[in-house]
C-alpha cells in the first residue's frame, strides 16, 4: 500500500456554527451544509470532496497545551508568494484573530493561529524556489522568525 495524499481531517468542535464561520468566512473553505442531523459539517477547498469534517460535541475540554501526544497542528497551504502570506496576516488581524507565531521554515513560510476551539493551524505558503524533491538541504535548516 502507498498513501497518495492526506485526504481529510476531522475535528470535534464545541459550536458547529462558530467553527463553520471561522473555516468558511476566514479561511475560505466551502461548506456543503450539515450532516448527522445538523451536528456535523463538511468543508472543502475545492481540491477534493472534503478536507475538513467538523462534528459538534458541545462544551468539552479543549486541546492540551505543551508537550503531549496527539495532534500538534493542521497545516493549510494558502499559496506560494510572500504577498499572499502578508494578505493573510492582515486578514487575521482585521478579524481579531491572535497570531501565535510567524516563521520561516526555508521550504515554507508560516503563520500560526488557533481556531475557535484552540486547535492550532499553520497557514503557509510554499516557497517555489526550493525543489524539495531534489534538494533536501532545507530539512536541516533551523526555523527562523519571519518579520512580515
Amino acid at each position: 500500500m502507498k498513501v497518495e495524499h492526506l485526504g481529510h481531517v476531522v475535528l470535534y468542535v464545541e459550536n458547529l456554527r462558530r467553527s463553520v464561520e471561522f473555516y468558511s468566512d476566514l479561511l475560505g473553505l466551502e461548506s456543503y451544509g450539515t450532516i448527522f442531523n445538523g451536528k456535523a459539517a463538511v468543508l472543502t477547498s475545492g481540491r477534493t470532496h472534503h478536507e475538513l469534517l467538523l462534528i459538534e460535541v458541545g462544551p468539552a475540554p479543549g486541546p492540551l497545551a505543551g508537550r503531549r501526544l496527539g495532534l500538534y497542528h493542521v497545516g493549510w497551504c494558502i499559496g506560494n508568494t510572500l504577498e499572499q502570506l502578508i494578505q493573510a496576516k492582515n486578514q487575521l488581524i482585521k478579524a481579531g484573530i491572535q497570531i501565535d507565531g510567524i516563521t520561516d521554515h526555508t521550504i515554507t513560510k508560516s503563520i500560526y493561529v488557533k481556531d475557535p476551539d484552540g486547535n492550532e493551524l499553520e497557514l503557509y505558503i510554499d516557497c517555489p524556489e526550493i525543489d524539495w524533491k531534489t534538494d533536501s538541504s532545507w530539512i536541516e535548516n533551523p526555523i527562523k522568525a519571519l518579520n512580515i
